[in-house]
């Protein structure tokens, strides 16, 4: 493999390949790569040999499912291309990537146009304060049409959007592509380009270039006077217009071409060696001291290193390796670095640059480059790694909260133990997913973004860690407890030759306000001996696991033992658990038993044009509107409280019905009476 020159901070440009699934994200890339000399030929996602789809899972599904690093040399500029999955079910890939990087490529497809994906990149681009530029890709189709996509990206996000690269058509094919920055025109054989006489777009090309001029305008103040003075701006203007409206984030600039056969890319990273900010140029990072007052970090390779980990693959044979960013100075294999988390200082060992699949191996990682390393003990995505005579913390991933949970069962017997530890190691690799067990029901519960998510999960486990699994809708932890009082005996009596058993006891059963049991005795005269409560508690304990009605876990009983008779002989703690134990059952059922069912408060944020769906789907759910609230991005904010046995696909309901723009929250709440028609499921195999 090509070894990769060492670059300084101020040519090193991280950026992350975001939009819609589809769009052409990975081959943007795997055109980069190409055209710039890294690889000797255009790899394919359809045919699983993209460099950034190396992941079994992205073959098989021909798509990606995580965030992948590639370092493209252009022009003696290292452009570190982070390709992020466009699918929404992967959306802590995203999160990983965005971490790592300082501007956003947004890919557009030309045929189906803005789509919720790119609205969705952008607006997480303008929360991060990134650079933006915009490619608009599969030109080459005769479906596509890139000034009806340029409109559409007028409409979603501003006069911002500037125009670079233009299309010149002729019917439904592009004859070529004109640089409005150099006037010039190019026609593609291939990735080649060859420069042809500029063509005639009528008041068109005017019009792109004042759009372009306009947005120039406002990024200063001398060459707003200057444009409203009627002056042509000088190409130096134009490009240091272009160059702080794009690191301000005022202006986004537009490229288009076709990634399958290379068409316009390499005027897109001829534009991205300048406009793009480098790391040295992006805005400092701030961490945290020991004592949590705020520290700039300058980017620099003279000051102590401060890093924070973006990435963990966990690999069954090679072991965890660790993508991380240099935010300042530099990391050698033998810094001694710790972790801000765990207190541990460790010795980096061999440093890696990676390259999709594959690592490069490299004496020295620079501040504000994209390193690996392999085995670093104890570390984990999000954790920084400083010097020891300077600590300081870093803002680590923020990744979204899981909206699906699915309980995991062995395919074989015996495999559970194997199930657990894999997904722990899954769950290294990726913190959007949370796993742990259901000790009330039993079950170890799988919690991700979305069914494909958990699917990727489940194949994951078997293809690394060999275990087989299925998933299935995770039961609920119903509960039982009763709303009427009722005093009952429970008498236990055997005889069937010498020592006997004798137990007798009456309890008064009613409703309190607690998490299990309250015991409470008013024996008066001995009728019960005291060295005999605890065994009749004990007896009572053990019947609260199983209620009458459908089994399940009771709360909430009060019984109070006040009175009783015993046998000097024949009495013993057994007898008495026993007579316990028959005064549950036999009065129970006479103190008019419920079932409880657990409710969880919903934070839905949802467009303005789905709230109505979204609130009848949560009426025929049970649902209970609390409330609404404006939120973020243009959603509503739908507060409501519903039973946590209606929301199993919700997460699926939700995507569907606002095509990817909604998300939720989910939080336990509290148990409430559940209607006779849920006991009536629930029972109804029992009968």
């Amino acid at each position: 493999m090509k070894q990769l020159s060492k670059y300084p901070a101020d040519k090193i440009k991280n950026i992350v390949v975001t939009g819609h699934g589809n769009a052409g994200k990975t081959s943007l890339v795997e055109a980069m790569l190409f055209i710039s000399g890294a690889t000797d030929r255009m790899g394919k996602t359809s045919d699983g040999t993209a460099v950034c789809d190396f992941d079994p899972e992205e073959i098989k599904r021909k798509c990606s499912v995580s965030a992948a690093v590639a370092p493209v040399e252009w022009k003696n500029v290292k452009f570190n291309m982070i390709d992020v999955p466009g699918l929404f079910d992967f959306e802590g890939a995203v999160a990983e990537g965005f971490r790592a990087a300082d501007c956003a490529l947004i890919t557009i497809s030309g045929k189906s146009g803005v789509a919720v994906g790119s609205e969705k990149a952008y607006a997480k681009a303008n929360k991060e304060g990134m650079a933006k530029i915009i490619f608009v890709n599969k030109l080459n189709s005769e479906s596509a049409d890139f000034y009806k996509v340029f409109e559409q990206l007028k409409t979603a996000f501003g006069p911002t959007v500037s125009p670079i690269v233009v299309p010149h058509m002729n019917g439904h094919q592009v004859d070529c592509y004109i640089n409005l920055l150099e006037y010039k025109a190019y026609r593609y054989n291939g990735t080649k380009a060859e420069e042809v006489p500029m063509p005639d777009m009528g008041h068109r090309l005017e019009g792109l270039r004042t759009a372009i001029s306009e947005a120039i305008a406002e990024t200063d103040d001398e060459l707003m006077e200057k444009y409203f003075s009627g002056e042509d701006f000088t190409p130096e203007e134009y490009i240091l217009g272009l160059t702080q409206g794009v690191r301000s984030g005022s202006i986004t600039p537009v490229y288009c071409g076709a990634t399958s056969t290379g068409e316009g890319v390499d005027q897109l990273m001829n534009g991205m060696s300048w406009l793009v900010p480098s790391a040295a140029d992006s805005t400092p990072e701030v961490g945290a001291d020991a004592n949590g007052t705020p520290v700039e970090l300058a980017v620099s390779d003279s000051a102590l290193p401060a890093a924070v980990i973006f990435k963990t693959v966990a690999d069954p044979f090679v072991g965890k390796l660790s993508y991380f960013k240099v935010v300042t100075g530099k990391i050698t294999p033998d810094s001694m670095l710790m972790n801000m988390r765990t207190g541990s200082t460790d010795k980096i060992g061999k440093l890696y640059i990676p390259f999709g699949k594959k690592q490069i191996d490299a004496d020295c990682i620079g501040a504000g480059d994209i390193g690996a390393v392999a085995k670093l003990s104890g570390a984990v995505t999000g954790d920084t790694l400083c010097a020891p005579a300077r600590p300081v913390t870093l803002d680590g991933v923020s990744y979204p909260a899981p909206s699906l949970s699915m309980a995991v069962l062995p395919v074989n017997k015996g495999d559970e133990e194997k199930i657990a530890q894999g997904l722990i190691r899954l769950s290294e690799e990726d913190p959007s997913m949370h796993f742990g067990n259901n000790t009330e029901t039993n079950q170890m519960i799988v919690s991700g973004q979305g069914e494909q998510h958990i699917d990727v999960i489940i194949s994951k486990l078997k293809n690394k860690f060999g275990t087989d699994a299925k998933v299935e809708k995770p039961r609920i932890a119903y509960r039982e407890t009763i709303r009427g009082k009722v005093e009952i005996q429970g008498r236990y009596k055997k005889q069937s030759g010498g020592h006997g058993q004798f137990g007798d006891v009456w309890i008064r059963f009613e409703p309190c306000d607690s998490d299990g049991l309250e015991f409470a005795e008013e024996v008066v005269g001995g009728a019960v001996p005291k060295n005999f409560f605890p065994a009749v508690e004990k007896g009572l304990q053990d019947c609260m696991k199983t209620g009458s009605l459908a089994g399940y876990p009771m709360v909430g009983v009060k019984a109070t033992l006040y009175d009783g008779s015993y046998h000097p002989v024949d009495s013993s703690e057994m007898s008495f658990k026993t007579a316990a134990s028959l005064a549950f059952k036999n009065g129970i059922p006479k103190a008019s038993p419920v079932l409880l069912e657990p409710v969880g408060e919903l934070h839905a944020y949802v467009p303005n044009d789905n709230m109505g769906d979204v609130m009848g789907e949560l009426n025929k759910r049970r649902g209970r509107v609390l409330g609404m609230n404006s939120a973020a991005d243009g959603l509503q904010e739908l507060i409501a409280e519903v039973p946590e046995g209606e929301m199993a696909d919700f997460a699926t309901y939700m995507r569907q019905t606002t095509r990817g723009r909604g998300y939720f929250t989910f939080d336990f709440a509290r148990y409430e009476e559940a209607p006779f028609a849920v006991l009536q499921e629930l029972t109804k195999d029992k009968e």
